[in-house]
């Protein structure tokens, strides 16, 4: 394990090159091309902002509550998709790991990289939205809905850090798992589903109080409050550190569980797959 492991940075060229070949596959054939890496970020956010202004009562304590939800939103929607398409990496690739020699956990790695820069490629027109409610929405004197400060936008890439080695840990899992229990992909598909309820991005983390303790378990929570508090809350007073570092240790036991488990059924792979 520790082997194959150690030996995964002399694929960097070969990761970099799959990567890119996903993300121009992914807008083969599109006349705006890659142009949807922003447009799709800005649509949501417009979206939501009709819905919740026009259709929706949004909650009063909070507002914008479009650009609140989108906080969390962007980076569940990485998560959600690196999981789903990694499950099915190996099954997908079985030629490539029966005629290429290479390792197999490079496939879902690829899967969740690629995703990862989908949601940074997002990342400017979140910030764009926030700029603008920091600079105008306090204008008639009215206390600020939303604020950024330095001390707190520091932490965003460990924020971003923390949840590439979470995802990658369950990438590992749910895609070895796959290869041999094809109902994995569906199970995981449900399951994600209640994860999303399960998680405060359409609600706000303070606001539970009966489930708290359950609540406190789900891993993507202390993600998405670190998420909002950095970018989103007036106040802007980080106080999930100490969560979010707790998980960074807990991603990281589970990232060497489950690539100790990938190895495990490495050798089976090509013949299942």
């Amino acid at each position: 394990m520790w082997r194959n492991l150690a030996e995964l940075p002399k694929y960097r060229g070969l990761i970099q090159s799959l990567v890119a070949r996903d993300l121009k596959a992914r807008y083969r054939g599109s006349a705006l091309g890659l142009f949807w890496s922003f447009g799709n970020p800005l649509l949501l956010l417009l979206v939501y902002s009709a819905v919740f202004s026009t259709f929706i009562e949004a909650r009063a304590d909070i507002k914008p509550y479009a650009l609140f939800l989108c906080c969390g939103l962007l980076p569940w929607t990485w998560f959600v998709s690196s999981l789903n398409e990694s499950a099915n990496s190996l099954v997908a690739g079985g030629n490539l790991i029966k005629k290429v020699l290479f390792p197999a956990e490079i496939l879902p790695i690829v899967s969740v990289l690629t995703n990862m820069v989908q949601f940074l490629i997002s990342l400017p027109v979140l910030a764009a939205f926030l700029v603008y409610y920091v600079v105008t929405a306090n204008t008639d004197g009215s206390p600020k809905l939303v604020d950024l400060h330095g001390a707190e936008l520091i932490w965003l890439p460990v924020v971003i850090l923390v949840q590439l080695v979470l995802t990658m840990a369950l990438a590992l899992i749910f895609s070895a798992l796959t290869v041999h229990f094809r109902d994995v992909r569906d199970i995981l598909a449900n399951l994600l589903t209640l994860w999303f309820f399960a998680t405060p991005i359409i609600y706000p983390w303070s606001a539970v109080t009966n489930l708290k303790f359950w609540l406190d378990l789900n891993p993507f929570t202390h993600l998405a409050v670190s998420y909002q508090e950095i970018l989103f809350f007036p106040d802007n007073a980080f106080g999930h550190r100490a969560w979010l570092l707790a998980l960074g240790a807990a991603s990281l036991v589970l990232f060497l569980a489950g690539y100790w488990l990938f190895d495990r059924l490495r050798d089976s792979f090509a013949e299942v797959a």
